[in-house]
């Protein structure tokens, strides 16, 4: 009976998001009304009375709000502008360069970010007008500035990866260093497979001129202040001179000091960069209250524990059990955002791989492991049909591109995914290298 009234939050909180209702009240609506049947009403109010305490007084929540506003600041300071001229200006004169500009300024924007959407609109800003000047292939530009957007949440500081260590229990630093590695890889693997496309289709990526020596130093000098608060921020976390959260606030300021000392930057642009955080913290954190709420219903059924010891006793090996828990995620990836996707499965999902004998890892070692191949799968959910985030967010922006022609060159940087996803599961060292020398 119990299994059958959790299938039955799952199926409202599916239709709830169907009829677009907010995500956060179709995880709440479903998990109050089956605490209710479970439990009855005065349990339920105990049990809400607590609930928003018992989130919002932990600590780590607050670096979230802070590398938000860090991204809104690099956003409204125009150094977007300047990441992307002088990726431009190195290598722009390929076929595809302004593509490979696009994922390399994607990156570097990403490491003063944290959001994928975010690094994904504001890229695109800059990016798209200089692909169409030179007469790019459309759904192959809108496709490549959507993938690139992923590198948002895969360049630490990366919001998704902070809440995975919240919910986890991890250690915020070196999860930063178990992704820093496969964040990179992500965008070289990217870079490689619209050279190979431009093998294919040479006239979606046309070249622009080349840029002479003296211009590119010039622009290079242009973005030291990305390098210098991407070493400080996260130089100061593996060396332990700050706390995530304290970095978070020095990245911040430096952020806005370098906007206001480059001339974007205003105090109005200040306002807008706070609503806008404002917005976003407020969203993410009801997200947190409903996925809790509906937590603590499917708690009652006891479907958590019996998942768990479902996937320790499967008559499979613990790798083909990762993989099809990644296969699961991609799915879901398809009409959840990460956020609520992470908040809903990990208290389900993680103690149960938990459990699995992988690779001859530790438990630590092991968490951060699986962190970095979520956030894998993640970033693949927010540019696959048919409900890729990031390609509607580009889309916004090329109207005149139909979203099935941008999914029809999307499918080049999903292969790049599923080669780097590959190498990432059979590869632990890959994400655990860098992790023996955070303090």
């Amino acid at each position: 009976m119990n299994g059958i009234i959790a299938l039955g939050m799952f199926a409202a909180m599916l239709a709830l998001m169907a009829a677009r209702v907010p995500i956060w009240a179709a995880m709440f609506l479903p998990g109050a009304a089956g605490y209710v049947w479970l439990s009855g009403t005065g349990p339920l109010l105990a049990f809400l009375k607590g609930l928003t305490f018992a989130r919002f007084s932990i600590y780590d929540l607050s670096v979230v709000p802070l590398f938000l506003l860090m991204g809104h600041l690099a956003t409204q300071g125009g150094l977007s502008a300047g990441l992307f001229r002088a990726a431009t200006a190195f290598v722009g004169h390929w076929r595809g360069g302004l593509a490979q500009a696009s994922v390399l300024a994607s990156a570097a924007f990403g490491s003063v970010c944290g959001s994928s959407v975010a690094t994904a609109a504001t890229i695109a800003q800059v990016a798209l007008p200089e692909m169409r000047r030179y007469r790019y292939d459309g759904g192959f530009a809108t496709a490549t500035l959507a993938a690139g957007g992923t590198l948002g949440i895969l360049i630490p500081p990366s919001v998704v990866l902070v809440l995975y260590a919240i919910l986890t229990e991890q250690n915020i630093a070196k999860l930063f260093a178990a992704a820093l590695i496969p964040g990179l890889l992500a965008a070289a693997l990217y870079c490689a497979a619209i050279a190979l496309f431009m093998r294919v289709r040479p006239a979606a990526g046309p070249p622009e001129p080349r840029v002479p020596l003296r211009r590119r130093v010039t622009l290079l000098g242009g973005v030291a202040p990305v390098l210098a608060i991407f070493v400080i921020v996260l130089g100061g976390i593996y060396g332990g001179v700050f706390t995530p959260t304290e970095a978070a606030a020095v990245g911040t300021l430096l952020t806005a000091i370098a906007g206001f000392a480059t001339g974007p930057l205003t105090i109005a642009r200040v306002g807008q960069a706070l609503r806008a955080t404002a917005q976003t913290t407020g969203a993410i954190f009801m997200i947190f209250i409903g996925a809790d709420m509906l937590n603590g219903a499917l708690a009652l059924t006891q479907m958590p524990a019996q998942v768990a010891d479902l996937i320790a006793h499967a008559d499979l090996s613990p790798i083909a059990v990762v993989v099809a828990v990644l296969v699961f995620y991609i799915i879901l990836g398809g009409v959840m955002d990460e956020m609520s996707m992470l908040l809903l499965t990990l208290p389900v999902v993680f103690p149960a791989v938990m459990q699995l004998p992988l690779a001859g890892l530790g438990l630590e070692d092991k968490a951060l492991w699986f962190g970095v191949l979520l956030l894998t799968v993640v970033n693949i959910g927010l540019i696959a049909p048919p409900i890729g985030l990031n390609v509607y967010v580009v889309g916004m922006q090329a109207r005149d591109v139909p979203v099935s022609r941008t999914y029809r060159y999307v499918f080049v940087f999903l292969a790049a995914d599923a080669l780097r996803l590959a190498l990432l599961v059979a590869l632990p060292a890959l994400s655990l290298w860098l992790v023996q020398f955070v303090r």
